[in-house]
């Protein structure tokens, strides 16, 4: 789930920078392709591992045209928690609308979260808006993302022993969605270095959807990350190392279990702080 996968787009901001000087003495380009592809030693989704917690292969495109409009698609390969219905794979669509806002920009657009492989219930649609822009020597981003009641996001399953019987708490029930957040990163002087943070809010439902996940495990919790990231000079790759955490404890996450939980076997928690690592190439 790619917002969640902060150090991307950190990275790809980062890389343009170069790019951006040189193209302001050129006519913009009616039409521009980039992207990026790279390796985490585990996929967080608003600070809950979507691949067990171990390695992921990720990769997206964006298509944009000068008038703002744009679309990208995005995916990741998913493990234990994550899998939504049997899937091993999570591919995000996304289409949306950014302009110039003073400093900054407004962002607008929907992400369609699909599951290929999985049960048809596990795909849902999340429409987002995003502020940025800088203040001082700070790059800030405010989000709001609201998916409307949908199957996907539905409370299925009331514990995950029910999950783990197969027997319907309230089959077809539909819930919705929201989650806030904002970014910030600062460039280090002198060096290649850029800091980066994250601190994000989720308001969904408490229980388990119709494949015995949920965006929201515990209905309401925060999520936040600290790290940094080091752009190798002379190529476009990007080193990152971040710090993850949410306020899920244990106990919180207990009614969840086994589902919620590393190798799905009822012990760890795959929403406790972690280090994950990252290597990112950016075009």
């Amino acid at each position: 789930m790619k917002q969640t996968a902060y150090w991307l787009a950190g990275v790809v901001a980062l890389l343009s920078r170069p790019v951006l000087a040189q193209d302001e003495t050129d006519p913009p380009k009616p039409v521009t392709v980039s992207g990026s592809v790279g390796l985490v030693s585990d996929y967080r989704f608003r600070g809950v591992s979507q691949s067990d917690q171990d390695l992921a292969v990720q990769g997206g495109v964006t298509i944009a045209h000068k008038s703002g409009f744009y679309i990208g698609t995005w995916a990741s390969n998913l493990a234990g928690w994550g899998t939504f219905g049997g899937s091993n794979t999570e591919l995000d669509l996304i289409g949306g609308f950014k302009t110039a806002i003073g400093s900054g920009a407004l962002d607008v657009g929907l992400t369609w979260y699909m599951y290929p492989g999985g049960a048809s219930e596990t795909d849902f649609a999340e429409p987002y808006a995003k502020l940025s822009g800088p203040v001082g020597p700070l790059s800030l981003l405010a989000g709001v993302a609201y998916a409307p009641k949908q199957q996907a996001l539905g409370r299925w399953y009331f514990t995950g022993a029910a999950a783990a019987a197969g027997v319907y708490d309230d089959p077809g029930d539909k819930e919705d969605n929201l989650y806030l957040w904002g970014d910030a990163t600062a460039a280090l002087p002198t060096t290649p270095l850029t800091a980066k943070a994250h601190i994000g809010y989720s308001d969904g439902n408490r229980g388990l959807g119709p494949n015995a996940t949920s965006v929201a495990p515990t209905g309401t919790y925060w999520d936040w990350m600290l790290g940094v990231d080091y752009a190798v000079g002379g190529t476009p790759l990007t080193l990152g190392v971040s710090y993850v955490d949410t306020d899920i404890s244990s106990r919180d996450a207990a009614y969840l279990r086994p589902s919620f939980s590393k190798g799905q076997d009822g012990t760890g928690n795959i929403a406790g702080s972690q280090v994950v690592f990252s290597v990112t190439a950016a075009f």
